[in-house]
């Protein structure tokens, strides 16, 4: 058994942002356990660029996001410690590992913050029928096989789902010299950003088949054909509306899970929503000491608010290792009409400030976002558009928190016809926020 102060578990941009906040703040002892070979995480293989717009004021590839942060821990004495399997976290944060260096060891930890990050849905996830041959990938493992492993994974290609890892694989394997058949939708709308719609699809004529999906893949040994069909209201296929494409290739990029086998082990509670942990506004989870943050928490589209938040668990992971503690008093913070989950979930009452990260259901133009404190309105905010694939943030100040008379706040989406009038029952009323977007995982 060795001890440290803080653990993080997870080299990717959040672990990486978390350790040097922590670092910042006076904790002088802190691990990165991370199981590839190399820090990093995801960013590794996303060598297109697009990051940093909001951290670095500059564009950035992924590979070069990821060096800034490596370089600045290595001006540190933060230690991190690669090819490393954590197998386990207990309630009393004793992390049990295994590596090829150390063999199995256990380590207990003063803090722990979680940045495992997300893995992808399968075919098996989402039950696609058909013949069980070569040639069906992931988005992100193809994505690895070409950018870091040096194969190319096809040459005549259909990508099912629209996030932005399958759009982004689009581009590149467009540019690789294989031809993009279609990317197909289930949705009636795109799961990714804008941007990539445009810069991915459009600018390569590649179709997008909105409420479209999968109904058949054929092939004995390598993929052949896949049939695409069109959705009902209900998602369900709509008989007469089958087209084939021949093809040898199918990426999948049909949404993307937190990493949450430790949390549950640990005994942690879990947003059915997000399939991440409940947290407070600080990044803490129900169990004392363990923080979490980045696509572990939940799903982000821009790498930048990932480092942004794993700053704060950072900060305070060191301030529960200093034995401070937030003020007592609870404010629970929840999802009403159109909007599918809220991070935080919780918040303590006397804060400073909170900022509120949720997305929607349905793509909206002209909308409102209104926080409710009951049934009264206690601030408004104007949205020109707000899509499923674009995550949302607003900011509540102490001076509007302070006011708060009951025990939660609800976070809805109001439509409103002819655009957004004023609210005159709101002492933010209609606040305005940026809605640029720039980086993308």
């Amino acid at each position: 058994m060795t001890d440290h102060e803080l653990v993080v578990i997870g080299g990717g941009p959040a672990g990486l942002a978390a350790a040097l906040s922590a670092w910042e703040q006076g904790v002088r002892d802190i691990l990165i356990l991370e199981r590839d070979n190399q820090a990093g995480g995801i960013l590794n293989q996303c060598i297109h660029n697009g990051f940093g717009l909001h951290c670095f004021q500059e564009e950035l590839t992924g590979p070069e996001y990821a060096g800034r942060f490596i370089d600045l821990v290595k001006q540190t004495g933060i230690q991190i410690r690669t090819d490393t399997m954590v197998l386990e976290l207990s309630e009393d944060r004793v992390l049990h590992t295994l590596s090829p260096q150390y063999g199995y060891e256990s380590i207990r930890a003063g803090a722990v913050v979680l940045a495992m990050g997300c893995r992808e849905r399968t075919r098996g996830a989402i039950s696609i029928p058909g013949a069980r041959c070569s040639g069906i990938f992931t988005a992100g493992a193809a994505q690895r096989f070409l950018n870091i492993e040096g194969y190319m994974v096809g040459k005549r290609v259909v990508i099912l789902g629209s996030g932005d890892i399958g759009l982004i694989m689009a581009r590149r394997m467009t540019l690789e010299g294989a031809k993009v058949l279609a990317c197909v939708e289930l949705m009636p709308y795109s799961g990714g950003l804008a941007r990539n719609i445009v810069q991915c699809l459009n600018d390569f004529d590649i179709p997008l088949y909105l409420s479209h999906t999968v109904t058949d893949i054929r092939g004995k040994d390598r993929l052949e054909q896949v049939v695409v069909s069109q959705v009902d209201e209900k998602r369900s296929p709509i008989p007469g509306t089958e087209r084939v494409f021949d093809c040898d290739t199918l990426l999948l990029s049909v949404g993307l899970l937190p990493e949450n086998e430790l949390s549950r082990q640990a005994g942690i509670a879990i947003d059915p929503r997000t399939n991440g942990p409940v947290v407070w506004e600080n990044r803490e989870s129900s169990l004392p000491g363990v923080f979490a943050c980045g696509n572990v928490l939940h799903v982000h589209d821009l790498v930048d608010y990932v480092s942004a938040e794993s700053e704060t668990a950072g900060k305070a992971a060191a301030a529960y290792l200093r034995g401070e503690r937030p003020a007592a008093g609870e404010l629970k913070i929840v999802n009403g009409n159109e909007v599918s989950y809220t991070v935080p979930q919780h918040i303590h009452r006397g804060v400073d400030s909170v900022e509120i990260f949720f997305r929607v259901r349905n793509v909206r133009k002209d909308a409102a976002i209104r926080v409710l404190d009951g049934q009264t309105q206690i601030a408004r905010f104007r949205r020109e558009h707000l899509a499923p694939g674009e995550m949302e943030s607003i900011r509540l100040p102490k001076v509007l928190l302070d006011r708060v008379q009951g025990d939660a706040l609800t976070v809805e989406i109001e439509a409103v016809e002819g655009g957004v009038p004023r609210s005159e029952a709101s002492p933010l009323a209609d606040i305005p926020t940026p809605t640029g977007k720039g980086g993308q995982t």
